[in-house]
């Protein structure tokens, strides 16, 4: 996905704030910050982090929503407060599913194979046939290096 795509899937979901989020650098600025803090570049592909990407490129966006209304007052009924409060909550949820999401998944996050973050092992090199002849100095014997990918 395109950063011009993830612009575009954020308008459509995040509706009736595009009203608020006039100025179109808005959304391209959400999309950096969050390309920024996962360290994932455009164009992004897969399910997994184009789903992050769009997740916290939201967050971004509600964080500047938030810092607008931070300045808003109670005025006699009407609890303009509200609205900061409001967003201060989503913001806060959803930095707490992302560092779980990051603790669950490290492996989509640490650009690495599951099986590059454990040990590895080398085998001794030693090698014997069948009927138990010694065959470690052959050409055809290689290190075994364990876990891989095929493991």
């Amino acid at each position: 996905m395109t950063k011009l795509e993830m612009i575009a899937l954020l308008k459509e979901e995040v509706k009736a704030l595009t009203s608020k989020l006039t100025d179109p650098t808005d959304y391209d600025n959400a999309c950096d910050d969050s390309s920024r803090e996962i360290g994932w570049a455009f164009p992004v592909s897969g399910n997994f982090k184009i789903y992050w990407m769009k997740y916290r490129a939201k967050r971004h966006l509600y964080f500047y929503l938030m810092s607008e209304s931070a300045n808003k007052f109670k005025v006699k009924q009407f609890s303009l407060d509200q609205r900061f409060k409001h967003y201060k909550e989503i913001i806060e949820l959803m930095d707490a599913e992302f560092a779980a999401i990051q603790e669950e998944r490290p492996d989509e996050f640490a650009g690495v194979d599951a099986y590059g973050l454990f040990g590895t092992s080398i085998n001794a090199g030693f090698a014997y046939d069948s009927v138990g002849k010694d065959i470690t100095y052959d050409s055809d014997q290689d290190v075994i290096f364990e876990p891989d990918e095929a493991s």
